[in-house]
């Protein structure tokens, strides 16, 4: 972060403290206190002055400054209680700008820890000196400390979690001099009392811990002065959150034990009302609206439970719709821009089509002056009469042909129904010829047909030309008779061959018909992962696949019967038509399969 309009005084501050040696660092720090308090509180001045004291890192030398060994800092526990005056008062209302993250997250909570960390020294020393005036001083800068850091915490109401999360705070609180227990119980009251929400967000372990202190120090604390803070301190988290008065009340910790304590104290008159007040929200007369709100809580815990059960059930259904909601936008506005763009090019394309007639227009005239110049004057009016029956022929052509496309438009329907004829015409008569050649195929042996007496005449005649123009040799009645046997076996013999193999053709082209359909099956099955249901059971015989290809074939034959004659037009009978799975709902099983076995 830069300064905006440097204050000379600060310049000159961070100036020396950047040439001074590391242990006049200190004492040279101390002269931001004179700075700030000659600065109007609350004015627009006070904030620049803290915005150029943290631009030139002065606040960071504070900081380290105070993590340092107090042994080793010149002017001791009075420089370091003035540095942690300075340092709160410099961290409370500034605005660090670009660098906000750094300044929350890291610059206060190591100033916070710190404070702390001073603390427990102050109070180590506090218990360990031996003289009055000493333990007098010490106290001081211990109270000047707290002080600071209450002021750090009203200024950063976010700090307080730090404050109550930390091992040296729980330390401080657990002391057992009077002078400095009442010095943090007094802090922690003034804490709960900006922010008392944030005592809830701590860990159960700690709040206990807090609570424990507190009514130790409430129950076994002769001082009353600590006695009177630990009362208004547990009043007011009594009376601040309904969740620690009912730990107080049903913990096991507390039940049946903390009011009988708090009856045998003997109140004082500093504390009387507020112990009074105490023992009254642990009276057992409102055992009953404790009981209730706890199951009132119990029952909110079910509701919040099943309602983010219900919420997160919806939010695993979020995807697909969000998925289904981005495709159809992404598609409305793929087509918006596709529409866009043709717009735009047909607005090109016209635009180009203009250019050009009016340039084509331009040249025209330009080649029509041109040829003016050219031709004589006499041939003139001839010209400017070819050019009209020129433009007369192209006038008309224009004309017929919107005419004629105008009546092509008008007769479309009936040519469509023309067309729609022939193709219903030429379908009937394929169909009708494969039948004829089935017909034929399979028609049984009727013989020849009967030959009337003129045919016989004729074929006679054929017959005795044929034998006059080759005469052979003569052939007695016995071996006719048996070259008429023979050659009556041998036709009927070629008329049995014929049969066989007619029936074994059938019988190729049937296993053919099964293989392809197997085959066909096979590779259309899915595989074993993502095989569902009855669909193995198609493959445990071999007729199965064979009877589920006929249903799909059937299935495929009835929905083509069913369609509207206009979508059949044009079309050649084709081998295959997809079904939907759903359609071929058999059950192979009840089947009757001749010539199966069991699996």
């Amino acid at each position: 972060m830069k300064p905006m309009g440097r204050d000379p005084r600060i310049l000159s501050l961070a100036a020396e403290v950047a040439i001074s040696p590391e242990q006049n660092v200190p004492v040279i720090l101390l002269k931001l206190k004179e700075i700030i308090n000659n600065t109007p509180f609350g004015s627009s001045e006070l904030k620049k002055v803290k915005q150029d004291i943290y631009c030139y890192d002065l606040i960071q030398y504070c900081l380290l400054v105070l993590s340092q060994d107090c042994s080793r800092i010149q002017g001791g526990w009075t420089t370091i209680s003035q540095l942690t005056q300075i340092l709160s008062h410099c961290c409370v209302g500034l605005e660090p700008g670009e660098d906000a993250e750094e300044f929350y997250n890291e610059l206060l909570p190591s100033a916070v820890e710190n404070f702390l960390v001073l603390g427990r020294q102050l109070q180590t020393c506090f218990i360990n000196a031996a003289k009055g005036e000493e333990k007098d001083a010490l106290l001081h800068f211990f109270e000047i400390v707290t002080d600071s850091l209450f002021w750090l915490l009203g200024g950063h109401v976010q700090l307080i979690q730090n404050v109550l999360r930390s091992d040296h705070f729980l330390h401080l609180l657990q002391t057992d001099n009077v002078q400095v227990g009442s010095t943090v119980m007094t802090m922690l009251q003034n804490i709960l009392q900006i922010n008392s929400g944030d005592l809830l967000r701590i860990e159960v372990k700690t709040l206990h811990s807090i609570l424990d202190e507190v009514v130790f120090k409430l129950l076994s604390t002769p001082s009353p002065v600590i006695r009177s803070t630990a009362t208004r301190l547990l009043l007011l988290m009594a009376k601040s959150h309904q969740e620690i008065l009912i730990l107080l009340r049903l913990s096991a910790c507390y039940k049946g034990r903390l009011r009988s304590l708090l009856n045998k104290q003997e109140p004082g008159t500093e504390f009387s009302q507020e112990l009074r007040q105490l023992i009254g929200l642990l009276s057992p007369k409102v055992y009953q609206e404790v009981e209730e709100q706890k199951l009132h809580q119990a029952a909110c815990l079910i509701q919040a439970y099943w309602k983010g059960f219900q919420t997160r059930k919806r939010l695993k259904k979020l995807p697909s719709a969000v998925i289904t909601l981005q495709r159809s936008f992404r598609s409305k506005r793929t087509k918006m821009l596709l529409k866009l763009s043709r717009q735009k090019e047909e607005e090109d394309c016209r635009l180009q089509l203009q250019l050009q007639r009016q340039r084509a227009m331009r040249l025209s005239r330009e080649l029509r002056l041109s040829m003016l110049e050219i031709v004589h004057p006499g041939q003139v009016e001839k010209h400017n009469r070819e050019i009209e029956e020129k433009s007369a022929l192209i006038i008309q052509k224009h004309w017929r042909g919107y005419r004629e496309r105008k009546n092509f438009r008008q007769q479309r329907p009936s040519l469509v129904e023309y067309k729609a004829a022939v193709t219903l015409q030429r379908a009937t008569l394929k169909f009708l010829a494969k039948c004829r050649k089935k017909k034929k195929l399979f028609a049984p042996w009727q013989g020849l047909r009967e030959l009337t007496d003129a045919r016989r005449v004729e074929l006679k005649q054929q017959v005795d030309d044929y034998i006059r123009r080759h005469p052979g040799s003569e052939v007695s009645d016995v071996i006719s008779r048996e070259l008429h046997s023979q050659a009556q076996e041998r036709l009927q013999h070629y008329f049995m061959g014929r049969a066989l193999e007619e029936r074994a053709q059938q019988h190729r082209e049937a296993l053919m018909a099964r293989i392809n359909t197997n085959i066909e099956q096979l590779m259309k099955a899915p595989s074993l992962k993502e095989a569902e249901g009855k669909e193995p059971e198609l493959f445990l015989s071999r007729s199965r696949p064979v009877a589920a290809k006929a249903k799909q074939a059937h299935l495929t034959t009835l929905k083509h019967i069913q369609a509207p004659w206009w979508k059949k037009l044009g079309e050649e009978a084709r081998d295959e038509i997809d079904v939907p799975k759903d359609e071929l709902s058999i059950e192979l099983g009840t089947l009757f399969i001749g010539g199966t076995k069991p699996p």
